[in-house]
């Protein structure tokens, strides 16, 4: 199991920013019956663990020598440097079943793809379960190997899931299937609509240019007045 160290956190809102250039990421941690409470987590530890374990892997969560059973419920992120700025644990129970989303993970050669030249479709990356916290797979495999032509297709019902995980979808929904390669007279079809519309960029920027050259020139309003008159 995946294991991390939190501290108590006293500093809220803006206060947090002078711990966070420290490398501490403001966290908190809740759950059904458990009351919330602010914590830090160091940058480096959190980023090893979240790269591993995701957001579907049971974590240890050590906070003043207790531990906690968590998922990492929700991160925050800066949009422009992707450092973290806040991370919601979620503190389960082992004896109840929880739901969660996981990523799925396919394997195997598709011979729709390596003797026909496919191009394999995956429909769904993941997929909402629900199990116990100790049977949450941190990904389910989908073996590919069943695609064999252009008509096979992947549900959701032929997904083998661990024991003690039920899929929470649609069992008839496509999860991969494999398409023709496209034709050469496809691919030049796209090409010229690609080509047309560059064209039509550089001839509406040029003409936008043009104005701006025209408004621009001495003497352009003056000329504008003489005409009108």
């Amino acid at each position: 199991m995946f294991e991390i160290k939190a501290t108590p956190r006293q500093e809220l809102g803006r206060k947090t920013n002078k711990q966070r250039k420290a490398g501490q990421i403001p966290a908190v941690i809740y759950g059904h019956g458990v009351k919330s409470e602010p914590l830090y987590v160091n940058a480096k530890d959190f980023i090893k663990v979240y790269s591993e374990a995701g957001e579907s892997s049971l974590i240890t969560l050590e906070v003043g020598g207790k531990n906690r059973n968590v998922l990492i419920h929700d991160v925050a992120r800066d949009p422009l440097g992707e450092e973290f700025l806040h991370v919601d644990f979620y503190q389960v129970k082992m004896d109840e079943k929880i739901k969660a989303e996981v990523p799925l993970n396919f394997i195997g050669e598709s011979l729709a793809v390596k003797a026909e030249a496919g191009v394999l479709v995956k429909n769904i990356k993941e997929v909402e379960i629900e199990a116990l916290p100790k049977d949450l797979p941190h990904h389910i495999d989908v073996d590919i190997s069943a695609l064999e032509n252009f008509e096979d297709h992947i549900f959701v019902k032929d997904i083998n899931v661990p024991g003690g995980v039920k899929i929470i979808a649609d069992e008839n929904e496509i999860v991969a299937s494999v398409i023709p390669p496209r034709s050469e007279e496809e691919l030049a079809a796209l090409e010229e609509k690609v080509e047309e519309k560059v064209e039509e960029v550089k001839v509406v920027g040029e003409e936008e240019k043009a104005a701006e050259a025209a408004a621009a020139e001495p003497g352009s309003e003056e000329k504008k007045i003489e005409e009108k008159a």
